[in-house]
């Protein structure tokens, strides 16, 4: 990563993760690679200490009706939608009829400024929650703003939630041979006890073989490196963060949206971001 800056202070500091770097095949089922611990060294993160609007030199706005048929209209420096309060970020998601858009949330993203490729990235967050709810969590690699378009470009998916099943985490991978559209996408998904009223820690640890996803430092999924090239593993080239809350949609809105929810908010406590000493 080049020339990353933070909000506040970096702190050149490590961690050590003692366990076991894992494989996965496709029924699941993990073997081990090795044994060595995984040292850590943070590169950036984003405490979301300031308040106001969130950091500009990290984050970048989505704006309009973006994808997946979904209901918000998502707003760009709104404080309504996305500010820093108490320490947190917090996305919100309105019944508002904000110029004639009924529903309005936002979704940021760092693309352009603080983009990864390898390493460990925690997001430490407290979900919305509600029929028609479907926060996110996830990543998209940079060359899908150049003309790879999706799923090519390799999206990966550290946290999502839907409303209509509100105690589940599911992460996911999308590359052009594995993606909800054929069908084939790999992923899988675990049981947080109300997770909207508790903040958890949902992570990934990025390997040039294999993507290993946790919620509380509790593995449930790995994604393999088949070593088969681009179609199947499209991880090999920067990524971007993206935060939104979006509402309704082709998977949210699968049971409808209870408009007596609003106004709801995701909260977001931190951003780290590692590399592999």
């Amino acid at each position: 990563m080049n020339q990353l800056r933070i909000l506040s202070i970096v702190f050149l500091s490590s961690f050590t993760v003692t366990g076991k770097k894992a494989d996965s095949s496709a029924d699941g089922k993990s073997k081990t690679l090795t044994s060595a611990p995984v040292q850590w060294e943070l590169v950036w993160e984003d405490n979301f200490d300031v308040p106001g609007l969130p950091d500009k030199k990290i984050w970048s706005y989505e704006e309009g009706y973006i994808r997946n048929k979904e209901a918000q209209y998502y707003t760009k420096e709104r404080k309504e939608n996305a500010r820093v309060e108490d320490g947190n970020l917090i996305i919100e998601a309105r019944n508002d009829n904000w110029n004639g858009n009924k529903i309005t949330s936002a979704s940021i993203n760092t693309f352009g400024k603080k983009s990864m490729l390898y390493g460990r990235i925690e997001v430490k967050a407290k979900l919305p929650t509600g029929v028609g709810t479907w926060p996110a969590i996830w990543m998209l690699g940079d060359v899908g703003k150049s003309g790879t378009g999706w799923p090519a470009c390799g999206e990966i998916d550290i946290m999502e939630n839907v409303g209509f099943d509100p105690d589940i985490i599911h992460a996911n991978c999308h590359t052009k041979a594995y993606n909800h559209v054929k069908g084939t996408n790999k992923g899988n998904k675990i049981t947080i006890e109300k997770p909207y009223n508790d903040f958890h820690v949902y992570a990934i640890d990025w390997y040039k073989d294999h993507i290993d996803f946790f919620v509380d430092d509790q593995k449930y999924f790995t994604f393999t490196n088949e070593g088969t090239g681009n179609d199947v593993w499209p991880f090999d080239k920067p990524h971007y963060l993206i935060l939104n809350f979006a509402v309704g949609g082709s998977w949210g809105g699968q049971e409808g949206v209870d408009d007596k929810i609003f106004p709801q908010k995701f909260y977001v406590d931190y951003v780290k971001v590692y590399k592999e000493k």
